[in-house]
């Protein structure tokens, strides 16, 4: 088998609990890229076996540290533990319906099955969407053994089709050509329908983002439905996630996105359930908070959901700056005891630097705030604690008084 030496820094590093050793703790390889390599520290004790990527800084991808035989059993028996979490979270694949499950509230029809480092299957991600199940493999290695990891996800679940949606910039890194394609099954149409907690949504398995939908704020939306009242204002709604969660809740909803297309759905989705009291609207959010401050409107509810704005340490202070600014417009336009629901998708941007930056932000708006909730991903998304990069997504929820 393919060896690699690395440092005892790395090695400890590994030990400690997580999965990746970058190029710089590497002393000797015997691999070529997407190679199962077996790794020892300095003294050559063993470390762990991994994935080896030959373009990418992070060069090793520690998916055990036993020393054990890695066969098409070994990888069987990995994603058979990683859906048995799922099954004991969730109803939908056992094949039960949302509005007839004993509890409505956490069933779905759409779920993240592997979790990649989460669920120590590093860089194999692979969602379900009510029978259809579309993978990405963001790595040397997991490309490599793609093919074998649709097969025994489609054994499993029994799944009509398989796709995999390879068109992540982040495979670029590793050298891996941007690609979308049907693995197994015949895709006859590229929408699906998929349900959260009660609420239908129209998903392009083909053309929405990442795998098809943002599926890790399942729980977030529910969360938030408890705050609703009176007017909301959800900013950066995409699909009207939060606002169609919120809808029935409260008097109306205005939900924003620079997105035409994002729009389009939302109404779509809007029309789907029946909601008639959000009103969707294309706009630039750090315009529209600024204009609607200036008219002196009031919210009683508003949300944030940005997209990214660190995707790499190098654009932290701008991130910084973005998300102070929006953070304080919506303080801004809050009524008293109003509440403001907060997200941030960068796991760089950490829970300690957001929490910075709304006290900052309400010292410039010059109002008050109360913690009342923090919360993050959705638990089929695992969060492998020594492993800080698998924490990306934040939801704080907030009163605002003066």
């Amino acid at each position: 088998m393919p060896y690699a030496t690395i440092t005892n820094r790395g090695a400890k590093k590994v030990r400690n609990g997580h999965l990746w050793c970058y190029r710089g703790d590497i002393r000797r390889i015997d691999a070529v890229g997407g190679d199962v390599v077996t790794v020892v520290d300095e003294a050559k004790n063993f470390v762990g076996k991994a994935f080896y990527s030959d373009s990418s800084e992070i060069a090793l991808r520690f998916f055990t540290t036993k020393d054990e035989e890695i066969t098409e059993e070994f990888w069987f028996k990995k994603i058979s533990n990683a859906i048995k979490l799922r099954n004991s979270l969730f109803d939908s694949l056992r094949g039960r319906d949302g509005e007839e499950s004993r509890d409505i509230e956490v069933c779905t029809n759409a779920l993240r099955l592997v979790n990649a480092e989460g669920d120590l299957l590093p860089s194999l991600i692979a969602d379900f969407y009510d029978g259809a199940i579309v993978i990405q493999t963001l790595s040397q290695g997991t490309e490599k053994l793609k093919h074998l990891f649709a097969d025994i996800l489609r054994e499993i679940l029994s799944a009509e089709l398989v796709l995999e949606r390879n068109d992540s910039k982040v495979r670029s890194i590793e050298n891996l050509p941007l690609q979308k394609s049907v693995i197994f099954g015949k895709l006859s149409s590229d929408e699906r329908i998929i349900k959260q907690n009660g609420i239908k949504f129209i998903v392009s398995l083909m053309e929405g983002q990442k795998t098809g939908a943002f599926l890790d704020q399942r729980e977030n939306y529910l969360s938030a439905r408890r705050f609703a009242k009176g007017i909301v204002l959800d900013c950066f709604t995409f699909a009207g996630g939060f606002a169609l969660n919120l809808a029935k809740n409260c008097d109306q909803v205005i939900a924003v996105d620079i997105s035409d297309k994002a729009i389009n759905l939302a109404n779509r989705n809007a029309e789907l359930n029946q909601i008639s009291n959000v009103s969707f609207q294309v706009g630039n959010v750090f315009d529209f908070l600024r204009e609607q401050e200036k008219a002196g409107k009031r919210y009683d509810v508003v949300i944030l959901d940005p997209p990214a704005f660190a995707k790499s340490r190098q654009s932290l202070k701008g991130a910084i700056a973005g998300y102070k600014e929006i953070n304080l417009r919506a303080m801004k336009i809050l009524n008293h005891n109003g509440i403001l629901i907060t997200c941030s998708c960068s796991h760089h941007f950490t829970e300690e630097l957001f929490l910075e930056t709304l006290i900052m932000a309400s010292r410039d708006a010059k109002r008050r705030v109360h913690l009342i909730e923090k919360r993050f991903q959705s638990s089929d998304h695992p969060i492998l604690l020594p492993m800080p990069e698998t924490l990306y997504l934040k939801c704080l929820i907030v009163r605002v008084f003066e």
